[in-house]
């Protein structure tokens, strides 16, 4: 599979924890940043910040609903988050193998 620079984008992105917490977050279902600010205990400045960085990356949308702005995964921010679920759910299994190890 030949390189993309995307791919390196979606690294560099998913590297920052609290980028990271708050693509978790919006997985369930979109969400304002007054309620991102209590689900992650994150500052509003920090969210914001973030949703703009994760935004320009594609993986964030904005829909407004009346006064606020409620913030959903796009398609490509799924799937990102898919691979990352896959690739703990393959290292917790890895733990459990190692464990068992004599």
């Amino acid at each position: 599979m030949p390189f993309s620079p995307g791919v390196a984008q979606w690294f560099k992105i998913i590297s920052v924890p609290s980028k990271t917490k708050i693509l978790f977050t919006l997985g369930s279902s979109p969400h304002c940043v007054c309620d991102l600010m209590t689900h992650t205990k994150l500052s509003q400045t920090l969210i914001s910040h973030h949703l703009s960085d994760l935004a320009a990356a594609g993986l964030v949308r904005s829909d407004k609903n009346g006064a606020f702005m409620d913030y959903s995964l796009t398609e490509k921010g799924r799937d990102l988050m898919d691979a990352v679920r896959e690739i703990i759910q393959s290292d917790r299994a890895g733990d459990v193998a190692m464990s068992k190890k004599p």
